[in-house]
């Protein structure tokens, strides 16, 4: 009786541990840039870069997301001769993502940004002040890249939009994107998080179909070092395969990159974090000769 009862101890518990780490490996993070969005509204104040902080913010609060710093995206822009809008093609997006080991670039622009009344005759206390309402709307056309193709794989329009009614005159005169207390209570604010929230779910959507995916930094001997640790998700016990990618297949006709072939070469398990979580130390399973730039995935 004793021998059984350890048996079905033993057994709880391996159930326990594997259903603990199936639940870790859903809360891996997929790694995302944005770039600036181009401003095709012509409204100003830098409206482009603005509108993409707001998306950085949220996609950072909604946790699922490793969103790359804007400082070290613009640093890695500016090394590679490109701007932060006009100049950055999808090609040139998905090298820049490569070099960052992304999944995905956030790129698009704005089409409509701004504000419209229609004026109706009234008066208040014998004052003809006259009541007016005021309708803002913002537009975001975003795409999204897949850094290993260059393809642009969505393509869609947020859109958001506000009206209220009140004095003319009343209205928001400067633009603080990064003001949230104060912004986020102005017709253009609300507008704007709308059309943010939306960018976000179409992010969401195309991401949740995407295998999540690491890379080695560096192999010494039976210890790796991979990327990313627990800022990422990633927690001791977890086991991993790599894989290194061959030859790119280039598209004779478009130029593009079709992606390569990949072959598995090994297995490691995670046990702890170096750099903050940004990083971390894994052991070998099996396989041998690893190296920098393999690829980390979900076995």
């Amino acid at each position: 009786m004793k021998k059984f009862l350890a048996i079905v101890v033993f057994f709880l518990l391996v159930v326990f541990c594997f259903q603990a780490i199936s639940q870790d490996l859903s809360a891996l993070k997929k790694r995302i840039a944005i770039i600036n969005f181009e401003d095709r509204s012509g409204y100003g104040h830098n409206i482009g870069r603005g509108v993409a902080d707001m998306l950085v913010t949220s996609l950072v609060e909604s946790d699922k997301f490793i969103v790359i710093e804007r400082a070290e995206l613009d640093e890695l822009l500016k090394e590679q001769g490109l701007g932060q809008t006009g100049l950055v093609t999808p090609q040139s997006a998905a090298k820049v993502g490569q070099l960052l080991g992304l999944q995905r670039i956030i790129t698009g622009s704005i089409t409509e940004f701004g504000s419209k009344k229609s004026k109706v005759g009234g008066g208040i206390g014998g004052f003809n002040l006259g009541v007016s309402t005021t309708t803002a709307r913002v537009v975001v056309d975003l795409r999204i890249i897949n850094v290993n193709t260059g393809e642009i794989v969505m393509a869609k329009s947020a859109e958001g939009e506000d009206s209220s009614t009140g004095l003319d005159n009343v209205g928001m005169d400067d633009i603080d994107f990064h003001n949230s207390s104060t912004w986020d209570n102005t017709q253009l604010g609300i507008a704007s998080r709308e059309s943010i929230n939306e960018c976000v779910e179409f992010i969401a959507e195309d991401m949740a179909g995407l295998p999540w995916e690491g890379k080695i930094i560096k192999a010494s001997g039976t210890t790796i070092y991979m990327k990313p640790g627990s800022k990422g998700g990633v927690q001791p016990g977890m086991v991993f395969s790599i894989y290194r990618a061959g030859e790119e297949l280039i598209d004779p006709d478009t130029g593009l990159s079709l992606g390569s072939e990949e072959s598995k070469i090994g297995e490691i398990q995670y046990t702890g974090d170096v750099a903050d979580g940004k990083a971390g130390k894994a052991l070998v399973k099996s396989g041998t000769g690893f190296q920098a730039g393999d690829l980390v995935r979900i076995k």
